[in-house]
């Protein structure tokens, strides 16, 4: 078992410490978040520190934890024992956040700080602990498209990059000259249709006809999140098409994927949905033992949460198409050099980071 590689780790916990971020997006919107960092007795006798990130999206959220930070987490544990610790606290004390998931969300930061500094002070890092080779990260690009949507920013992103590979949210607004479009460009790799939210600015209703053109326009994609209805359900009837289908925002951990409506062929990991790491890897570990195709996930993460889900999907799912794009493709602005896919892995191996 995946997690049982880690689970018995010790782990020792002298400090807890905040350091909020902020940045604008190319998604047009401000985002906020938390670096958690642990602090503990190193192997040499000096302080060593693991560090992991609160995605929650509340910017208000991370100003309430900066005010009352975390309850109390020193001590003596394995990583283990800290998980159980950590799931029975209140990590919302000033009151329950708007979203549900906000609360795996800052569990996650808090148990990847925790695997960072156990892996640092056992003098290790992730892949050895697990006996894994880093590969390189095949990812892709994740953005929108405007309102009006247009090619402009994947035209631009191109130019850049001219190999890179897409990920993009379908709209209504997407007419057939703009799908066939980017059908030409044959780069746009999985279509996250957004079924599954609800009270967030990109809600999307189920839209058969959106649905059905997408399906037919891009026949190897990967199909993210559909929402099924009476209306949208038939076009997901052959197994060819139930083969492409990926879930996202309805998986929180492995009862989620037993219960979806049909066997997946694929699922988008995002570490955070899951809170502790024993869901993660479990979530993992059952997915490759039924042959269910996997990708890496992320919340634009601005801090070391980045480099986390690169090197999961470096250990895990490198050669899939990941969406764990460096920060930089999600600036307003793309800048004027890019890393090309595949992600090489840095030369330094060190506890739960890509990078130091």
């Amino acid at each position: 078992m995946i997690y049982d590689r880690i689970a018995d780790l010790p782990l020792s916990i002298e400090s807890v410490a905040l350091d909020r971020h902020e940045r604008e997006t190319s998604s047009e919107f401000t985002r906020v978040t938390t670096t958690v960092a642990l602090g503990g007795p190193g192997p040499h006798d000096g302080t060593v520190a693991g560090k992991g990130e609160d995605v929650t999206y509340d910017a208000d959220e991370h100003e309430t934890l900066a005010g009352t930070g975390l309850p109390d987490l020193q001590g003596e544990y394995t990583v283990d024992s800290f998980s159980e610790h950590v799931g029975a606290l209140d990590l919302f004390p000033s009151g329950d956040p708007d979203n549900p998931a906000f609360r795996h969300y800052r569990r996650w930061a808090i148990e990847s700080a925790a695997l960072d500094l156990a892996l640092r002070q056992a003098e290790t890092d992730l892949a050895s602990a697990l006996d894994r080779e880093r590969d390189p990260v095949r990812f892709v690009a994740s953005t929108r498209l405007g309102d009006p949507p247009t090619l402009d920013r994947v035209e631009r992103l191109r130019e850049r990059v001219p190999d890179i590979e897409f990920k993009l949210d379908p709209t209504p607004e997407w007419d057939e000259e703009l799908i066939a479009a980017l059908a030409d460009l044959d780069a746009v790799r999985v279509l996250d249709l957004k079924g599954h939210y609800e009270g967030t600015e990109v809600d999307a209703p189920a839209d058969p006809t959106l649905y059905e053109r997408v399906i037919e326009a891009f026949p190897e994609a990967v199909i993210e999140d559909p929402a099924l209805t009476p209306e949208t359900e038939p076009l997901f009837e052959e197994p060819a098409v139930r083969e492409r289908v990926a879930w996202d925002a309805p998986i929180h951990g492995l009862d989620d994927v037993r219960n979806l409506p049909w066997e997946p062929g694929w699922m988008n990991i995002k570490p955070s949905r899951f809170g502790s790491l024993e869901s993660l890897f479990e979530t993992i570990e059952y997915c490759r033992d039924r042959g269910i195709d996997q990708y890496g996930g992320g919340q634009f993460e601005l801090g070391v949460g980045r480099g986390q889900l690169q090197l999961l999907s470096s250990l895990l799912y490198h050669d899939a198409p990941n969406d764990v794009a460096p920060g930089a493709f999600n600036l307003p602005e793309p800048p004027a050099e890019l890393p090309a896919s595949p992600l090489e892995p840095p030369a330094e191996r060190t506890g739960f980071r890509w990078e130091s």
